[in-house]
């Protein structure tokens, strides 16, 4: 009896098109988000989707609900899928950020596993916070088809986790704005990514 979660990265909004740390904001999806986001409800039409969860800012929450309308499944929002806090970065361009906050910066770049700032959250925290909501989903939901819809931090950061691979590796992992990535529990509790 296996467990899918189908894990979703919210659709583009103009932060990212204007390279912005969108971070807890509630901005909205583009327009471009919405049309990606009724693209995968489309594909996800026949998957037989039990439940939906999403992080509980507006991208989120707004991305999950397309999709929720298109299946007529409901949308439950979760705080462990919430972004990563870094509250004096939220709404700057990465220029801004680099001016203002050199010393931050450049360890956030080059070693994002590394980045710890007093008041922020660790990519660790995160990781830790979503693995702990994934595996409740698991336990809670056995043999039911769920769809989770977060942010590109937390996405990579589950995926790290199921691909057992290092959180220095965080930049390796790619996905794109309302990209589709599926975990898969089996019956023996071992769980596999399809990206």
């Amino acid at each position: 009896m296996k467990t899918t979660i189908y894990l979703i990265r919210h659709g583009v909004t103009a932060a990212n098109k204007n390279d912005l740390f969108a971070g807890r904001t509630q901005e909205p999806l583009h327009p471009e988000g919405e049309s990606q986001l009724l693209e995968v409800g489309k594909r996800l039409a026949l998957c037989a989707i039990n439940k939906i969860f999403s992080g509980p800012l507006a991208r989120t929450r707004q991305s999950a609900g397309i999709v929720g309308d298109l299946l007529s499944v409901p949308v439950e929002a979760k705080d462990a899928l919430n972004e990563i806090r870094i509250p004096h970065w939220d709404g700057l361009t990465k220029e801004m950020i680099r001016a203002r906050f050199a010393s931050e910066y450049p360890t956030w770049l080059a070693d994002p596993a590394g980045f710890s700032v007093s008041g922020c959250e660790t990519i660790a925290e995160v990781q830790g916070r979503a693995v702990a909501f994934i595996e409740s989903l698991c336990a809670e939901f056995p043999g039911q088809t769920l769809l989770v819809v977060s942010h590109l931090i937390v996405v990579r950061a589950l995926l790290l986790h199921y691909l057992a691979r290092p959180l220095g590796e965080f930049r390796a992992i790619k996905v794109g704005n309302a990209q589709v990535v599926t975990l898969v529990r089996d019956d023996t509790g071992g769980t596999t990514v399809e990206m």
